[in-house]
């Protein structure tokens, strides 16, 4: 079965608190968008599933999320047998764009389909919690206001239709190191998380994109700010409406109403950067 396992970014990214469970308590609006990995599933032919891709790097048994998702599968069902998960990787890993757990939902997806189980894509995206903390977003798709660790989902209404740029810096940056320099209490600027819903319900792209704001970007390393600020500015530049930093980073993007700047946009960041991409939101698939 072959699959597209679509990226998200994050419209707001807000933190509340620090829980008891050591986990922080999460505000996000997060967005599907057609940057995609393709997939294909298909029955293991050896004893354990494998999951190969275009990048060596990753891991290739039961350390990746596709594996996982699988694995999670079989235990929560008791349906399905091994299997093996080939991935052609378009989005950047490590860039905040929660390419990983797109892929696990995309497998759990295939596995619903190829076991005939039935599911819903609530009852996945329950199984996906156990996977990561971005994976129920995942399964689900379009938009979403996202609390919790990020598993507690209200959907709301995608995008209305836009140009989204996407730049990924050539570095990466620790998701923990980033929450271990987080202090709640001193967190001056925060997204308008509601103000972002209520535009995404009124279809105004533009209030949507002059409400967006990421918390991390205020305890990034000053010189990762200043790229990251850099990307942003040229963004602005070329005509997005607004811009801003996706999940723990470092990938940035845009929001366009005119594809020919958007194009423009990609032309000039492409001058410096080599993962840019021009894509737009995604559906639910609810």
């Amino acid at each position: 079965m072959e699959l597209l396992a679509n990226a998200k970014i994050n419209l707001t990214l807000d933190i509340l608190r620090k829980r008891e469970d050591g986990y922080h308590e999460m505000q996000m609006v997060m967005q599907a968008v057609t940057l995609a990995d393709e997939l294909t599933v298909a029955p293991a032919q050896g004893v354990q599933g494998e999951a190969v891709s275009n990048l060596r790097f990753l891991p290739t048994g039961g350390k990746n999320l596709a594996q996982m998702a699988a694995a999670a599968f079989r235990q929560a069902t008791g349906l399905g047998g091994e299997v093996d998960v080939s991935i052609r990787k378009r989005i950047p890993v490590c860039a905040g764009l929660a390419g990983g757990s797109a892929d696990a939902a995309a497998v759990l997806a295939a596995m619903n389909e190829l076991t005939g189980a039935g599911l819903s894509p609530a009852e996945l995206a329950k199984i996906g919690e156990g996977v990561g903390s971005d994976v129920p977003f995942c399964v689900l798709g379009g938009a979403a206001l996202a609390e919790g660790r990020g598993e507690v989902l209200t959907p709301l209404p995608s995008l209305p239709p836009c140009h989204i740029v996407i730049c990924k810096p050539p570095f990466s940056i620790s998701t923990p190191q980033l929450f271990g320099r987080v202090n709640v209490r001193k967190i001056v600027r925060r997204p308008d998380t509601s103000g972002v819903a209520a535009a995404l319900e009124a279809g105004d792209l533009a209030g949507v994109a002059r409400r967006m704001y990421n918390v991390f970007e205020d305890v990034l390393e000053p010189r990762r700010l200043a790229e990251i600020n850099e990307i942003k500015a040229a963004l602005i530049d070329c005509g997005a409406l607004g811009a801003s930093m996706s999940g723990s980073g470092p990938s940035v993007f845009g929001l366009f109403a005119d594809r020919a700047r958007a194009q423009e946009a990609c032309r000039r960041l492409r001058e410096a950067y080599r993962d840019v991409f021009l894509c737009a939101p995604a559906g639910s698939n609810v």
